[in-house]
């Protein structure tokens, strides 16, 4: 909007041409994500007291978590609202790459905030059933996957590109892509809700990984910058950068409150959304493969729940004294800021390996 806005004046203002440039509006695009999520965030928190919609904790969990119970939660709303009004304001609608990912994260988000209400305010612990929250989910990302392949006109646009490797890539075919992009969406978004269990763990690696992407949008939506450094050209993706920025934003906004001890839990309305627009700007920008590395710690918690209940079910032994992983280190004697610090400095250096498969190739 505000960029349709300036460039209607710059008709006759030339200085507003400087609305142009996708590095401005994406500063500008973190800056009001935060303010937004610091000046609705207290309102949102003591709204959701006043509703008593509290976090319910788990009896076999970690005994320092007992005192969580009761905190507010699906602050993820927080994050939505902040990131769909900023991206709104300074994106370019015209793009279509924009209402895609916009649609995959509150499509996810409403899947979230279901599951969530029914939990906290139904009292259903259940909350969505299994079947049914897999259904939506996959329902949204199979609907994403086939209009990301009707797009894509060139062969390089539905290829699972290989980091590291200059001109090393696997053809996949229409088929194959959404395949990929499908297992990409919704395996990132409940990887991301599997490590959402301590004060701030999920959120920071979140914004790291997203900033990281937008990156990745904006030299793949250049010409130039990407035939220099050898990753396709997607036309139109740079304006991802500007969602990117969004996320970032509300996500360094949502942490202020989010922060050890946490006002306000994110809930599944705001996990499963985060790690949705992860997966889906992944695969547009064509790093899929470097998500995973960068996003290695939703890896590890995902496959830490998968090798344990598979454990489980086939010994009758558990391999890690409590799944997902954050809640093993606890048990052993890691207090939770431990924990979660050390989780955010193993994301920020694999984030930088991420970024450095833009020019080690």
């Amino acid at each position: 909007m505000l960029l349709a806005l300036a460039q209607w004046l710059a008709q006759d203002i030339r200085a507003f041409n400087v609305f142009n440039y996708i590095t401005l509006r994406a500063v500008m695009a973190i800056l009001t994500a935060l303010m937004i999520s610091f000046v609705v965030g207290p309102t949102m928190i003591r709204r959701l007291t006043a509703m008593k919609i509290g976090q319910a904790v788990r009896d076999d969990g970690p005994q320092t978590h007992l005192v969580k119970s009761g905190t507010p939660t699906m602050g993820g709303a927080l994050i939505l609202v902040s990131i769909a009004v900023t991206t709104l304001l300074w994106a370019d609608l015209r793009n279509p790459y924009i209402w895609v990912v916009l649609f995959t994260t509150l499509g996810f988000g409403v899947v979230g905030w279901v599951d969530d209400y029914r939990k906290v305010v139904h009292r259903n612990p259940k909350g969505l059933s299994a079947k049914s929250k897999y259904f939506w989910q996959s329902l949204i990302g199979a609907a994403v996957a086939a209009y990301l392949a009707y797009r894509a006109n060139l062969p390089v646009h539905t290829e699972l590109i290989v980091p590291f490797f200059k001109s090393v890539s696997i053809p996949l075919g229409a088929v194959g892509f959404m395949v990929l992009t499908y297992f990409v969406i919704v395996g990132t978004s409940n990887a991301v809700n599997l490590t959402d269990g301590l004060d701030g763990l999920a959120i920071m690696p979140t914004v790291m990984v997203g900033g990281a992407l937008g990156i990745f949008a904006y030299v793949a939506g250049h010409f130039y910058f990407a035939r220099y450094l050898g990753i396709p050209h997607i036309p139109g993706a740079g304006e991802l950068a500007i969602f990117c920025a969004a996320m970032a934003g509300a996500g360094l906004g949502f942490l202020w409150f989010n922060a050890y001890p946490a006002e306000v839990f994110m809930g599944d309305v705001g996990a499963l959304a985060l790690g949705a627009a992860l997966g889906v700007v992944a695969v547009i920008v064509r790093q899929e493969i470097v998500l995973f590395i960068m996003g290695g710690v939703f890896v590890v918690e995902t496959l830490s729940v998968m090798l344990q209940v598979g454990s489980f079910k086939l010994t009758g032994k558990r391999i890690f004294r409590m799944a997902p992983l954050h809640h093993h280190y606890e048990l052993k004697g890691w207090k939770e800021n431990q924990v979660v610090v050390r989780f955010w400095i193993i994301t920020m250096m694999l984030v930088l390996v991420g970024l450095s498969t833009l020019k080690l190739r």
